[in-house]
């Protein structure tokens, strides 16, 4: 005979301080009141699509946060997590029956923005929902940083390294669409179970357009010829990376450990690449998920440290701060025990029951300004 489960109180509260700074890190980096369509291509911000305005068939679109809240209330939504470079589509020309509440004055298209499948609540390459109430296995969702589409962690083509969610991921399309990353893959990228790594000689032909190496040292590789610097050039780390000849098995995701977009190449060369593929948001460190967070994180901190309630606490005297501190305090020992009962009996705290303690509380606090008042000169 199996024991139930149970979870305690302090579980659940703790599940829900956990929820709070996971929906504090996506939404706080974005505005809940003010549709960011005056914004422009947003560098990224928490998405929404709305399968009630356009659904499957129709021209996909993608909504801020604040829209969301404003102009799609009660509206069967996909939550796209955050996307780069979007402008609001709320109330444009794909939305025929519904006009923006909040800035109505737009275009009839952002011809800049970019969507996938994801925009019809469908995800990764098998194309399903998520949640999938059809898939009964569990299974985490990874992003791709370069397409932005969730790919379930079985269909990577790899196992997923440990802390994942101190590293990003390029799908095994993306790799395959932009190959240089491959070789960037052999000589930064996480080891994982697809990562078969091996030496090989590179031959002449193949490196015709890269300098020859006399010697190495801290992987600097050096011409041959007796050209200055200013001659040469500044060197391309991806030349130097490609002369090595380290290769990898290409097939599956890529998993990359933080701080890996700065070990990229700038040159002008590489920069023109990167532009034209597409992909200059790689050398930009900033535009990762975990600097948006963390930009989020930091936004709700000063948020709360101008509560409208600890203000007010601040303009009290500090007699009327302590009175208030320690009736907090009070209440809360008050509220433990009563909790606690509770659990030692194995009972389940009814609305009635919360609603009784705080009757109690109105009735102690009645009886203590009645006291005041009776022995008062």
């Amino acid at each position: 005979m199996s024991e139930e489960q149970t979870v305690s109180l302090v579980d659940v509260l703790e599940e829900d301080e956990e929820l709070e700074e996971e929906a504090s890190a996506v939404l706080a980096g974005s505005d809940s009141d003010h549709c960011s369509y005056p914004q422009g291509y947003v560098k990224r911000q928490a998405l929404y699509a709305c399968n009630t305005c356009t659904p499957k068939g129709g021209e996909a679109a993608g909504v801020c946060l604040a829209c969301s809240y404003k102009c799609h209330e009660g509206h069967d939504l996909f939550e796209l997590y955050t996307k780069r470079n979007f402008r609001c589509d709320c109330g444009n020309r794909k939305f025929t029956e519904l006009q923006c509440k909040l800035y109505p004055e737009k275009e009839d298209v952002n011809t800049l923005n970019k969507y996938s499948q994801n925009f019809f609540g469908v995800y990764c390459t098998c194309g399903r929902p998520y949640p999938d109430p059809e898939d009964q296995v569990e299974d985490e969702m990874i992003q791709c940083v370069v397409c932005e589409d969730w790919l379930h962690g079985r269909h990577l083509g790899c196992l997923v390294p440990d802390c994942v969610e101190l590293q990003e991921m390029i799908c095994e399309s993306c790799m395959n669409k932009n190959p240089f990353l491959w070789t960037y893959a052999a000589h930064l990228a996480v080891p994982g179970a697809a990562a078969q790594v091996k030496e090989e000689t590179v031959t002449e032909e193949a490196n015709t357009n890269l300098p020859k190496k006399e010697e190495k040292g801290d992987d600097v590789i050096q011409p041959s010829c007796k050209r200055s610097r200013e001659e040469v050039g500044p060197s391309c780390r991806l030349n130097e990376f490609h002369a090595v000849g380290q290769k990898r098995v290409r097939s599956g995701a890529v998993f990359w450990p933080s701080a890996w977009r700065s070990k990229l190449c700038s040159c002008n060369a590489c920069k023109e690449s990167l532009s034209e593929a597409g992909l200059s948001f790689l050398l930009d460190e900033s535009d990762t998920v975990l600097a948006y967070e963390n930009k989020g994180k930091n936004n709700e901190q000063r948020q709360q440290r101008h509560d409208p309630l600890m203000s007010a606490l601040d303009n009290l005297n500090r007699v009327q701060q302590l009175e208030i501190i320690h009736g907090y305090n009070d209440m809360k020992t008050e509220l433990k025990d009563f909790l606690q009962r509770f659990a030692a009996e194995g009972k389940v705290v009814t609305p009635d029951d919360i609603r009784q303690f705080f009757e109690q509380q109105q009735s102690r606090k009645r009886q203590r300004v009645d006291a005041g008042r009776f022995y008062c000169t």
